[in-house]
């Protein structure tokens, strides 16, 4: 395995960087959205439940039968891995906040509404402030989760770590098989920890 490694850096090294890229990406997106439904979900308690059930069904989804779905639509690659991706992680992002923010003490916030403060004011100088980690906790999920079906994603030529799996089981190279399980669950441990003692100092 490590003479594999000093063999053919680049075969391991290209991969991770666009499994990197592809979480920044779906990460970035995801947060943008995700901010959004949470901000019109605090108008309307009907609509908040709905869109966390809607988000829930397209969560049991299997990853597999998604991508699937989506290929006749936007083809193979990334642009269709980046999507799902996003798609998934508004199930985690939005229950997250929305639970979060639910879970400031009311005596606050009537206090906050009695002194004339509207619905945005209270989300933004009350309820985020007071529920950071709760919020936090929700994107360290995402980030982890991220990792894992984006090495999926492989499967339908979306790239990153999860191509040295797919090379390695087509050509049933137990280097490949390892070294893609190894980066895989090693960025995905590596990542989390980073993010739990981040979410332990808030």
């Amino acid at each position: 395995m490590i003479e594999y490694a000093l063999e053919y850096p680049d075969k391991l090294l290209y991969p991770l960087l666009e499994h990197i890229q592809m979480l920044v990406i779906t990460l970035m997106i995801s947060l943008i959205l995700a901010a959004f439904l949470t901000i019109i979900s605090i108008y309307s308690r009907l609509l908040s439940k709905t869109l966390v059930y809607f988000f829930s069904v397209i969560y049991a989804v299997p990853s597999i039968a998604l991508f699937a779905l989506l290929i006749p639509l936007t083809g193979l690659g990334k642009t269709t891995a980046i999507i799902v991706l996003v798609l998934y992680n508004q199930y985690v992002l939005l229950r997250n906040f929305l639970e979060g923010l639910d879970e400031v003490d009311p005596a606050v916030t009537e206090a906050a509404t009695g002194i004339g403060m509207t619905k945005m004011q209270l989300l933004i100088k009350i309820k985020i402030p007071l529920s950071k980690r709760a919020l936090f906790t929700g994107i360290r999920i995402s980030v982890v989760t991220t990792i894992g079906i984006a090495t999926i994603a492989a499967f339908i030529n979306a790239g990153g770590l999860g191509s040295i799996l797919n090379d390695g089981l087509r050509t049933v190279n137990t280097v490949k098989i390892l070294w893609g399980s190894i980066l895989a669950a090693g960025l995905a441990i590596v990542t989390n920890t980073i993010l739990s003692k981040f979410e332990r100092k808030l």
